[in-house]
């Protein structure tokens, strides 16, 4: 059985922007990260009681992971939590995918055990959810999250984990005031009355929220999210306008308001951080709180805009 409850701060960072190469353009972000300044972040974070990291192999192909471990390393194993996960696609033909990946991973975290470990994508619950069992049993993952799942797919999902006395404890998915999908088909809900912890990603769209970028201020040329989001941007500006306003009164900023958006709807919200203002900027939003009238008027903005931000790994959340 699981030995304990599973138990995580208020917001969870992420580290997808750390699998890029550090050179401007060359990656997912296109981030210019250093040892250094990921090492603040990691400082600035732990002491303000951030302390669960979230990665991916996929991200950068094992680059976050390692980076991740760099930035960490000096601390002690019981100051922070290890979030990552494994992803079907990239699977290997081994006898156990699931165990290998893993033991790359810690190889790669330079660590004996996760503390959460994902099933990135659903490619097929029934064949990737059972190989997780005795990697619980072992210890080797303390608790068990299934991420980009419907809620047919987190039922079923649980119900084989349940068979040998353990549970889904998270769930993972896009969740923004842009793409709500989850909300929608239930999920949310589901997991309130399962004691499931939701966690958003994308919670800034990467950083189309952030109030940062405008048509006049595009996102960076040439990265991937450019492409994604910079033809809506002008479809935004009512939206971030108004975060920005609400922000205004509290001394905040708009991204500090999505964030908290995303708190006050009962959700541990994922936050790329690569330079340590991110991190005060995640310490504002843990200290604001949304009226009700506020997050139905960001909600109404947010479908005015009509835009989808569905990504292309995500299977449409529908309600059944």
């Amino acid at each position: 059985m699981t030995s304990r409850a599973l138990t995580v701060p208020a917001v969870a960072l992420g580290t997808w922007a750390w699998g890029d190469s550090g050179e401007a353009g060359d990656g997912y972000f296109g981030s210019r990260l250093s040892d250094s300044g990921l090492r603040e972040v990691v400082e600035r974070a732990q002491a303000n009681g951030f302390t669960l990291w979230d990665t991916a192999v996929a991200y950068g192909m094992g680059r976050s992971e390692s980076v991740l471990a760099q930035a960490l390393s000096g601390r002690h194993r019981s100051e922070y939590q290890l979030s990552t996960k494994f992803t079907p696609q990239l699977a290997g033909d081994g006898d156990d995918p699931v165990a290998d990946m893993l033991e790359q991973s810690l190889d790669r975290l330079r660590t004996d055990c996760v503390d959460l470990f994902w099933i990135h994508n659903p490619a097929d619950v029934a064949r990737w959810t059972p190989p997780l069992i005795p990697l619980l049993e072992s210890g080797r993952i303390k608790h068990v999250g299934v991420s980009n799942h419907n809620l047919e797919e987190i039922a079923l999902a649980d119900r084989i984990l349940g068979e040998a006395g353990f549970r889904v404890e998270a769930v993972q998915n896009h969740y923004s005031l842009l793409y709500r999908g989850s909300e929608r088909a239930g999920i949310l809900d589901h997991c309130r009355e399962h004691g499931v912890r939701f966690f958003s990603y994308m919670v800034l769209e990467q950083g189309a929220l952030t109030g940062r970028y405008s048509p006049a201020n595009p996102l960076p040329e040439g990265s991937s999210r450019a492409a994604v989001y910079n033809g809506v941007l002008p479809r935004l500006t009512a939206l971030t306008d108004r975060m920005e306003v609400i922000g205004k009164d509290r001394g905040v900023s708009a991204a500090e308001v999505a964030v908290a958006w995303a708190v006050a709807k009962g959700t541990t919200p994922i936050i790329g951080v690569t330079k340590a203002a991110h991190v005060d900027g995640v310490v504002r939003a843990r200290g604001i709180e949304l009226a009700d009238e506020e997050i139905a008027e960001l909600e109404a903005l947010a479908d005015a805009t009509d835009v989808d931000t569905r990504g292309w790994w995500e299977q449409e959340m529908m309600r059944r």
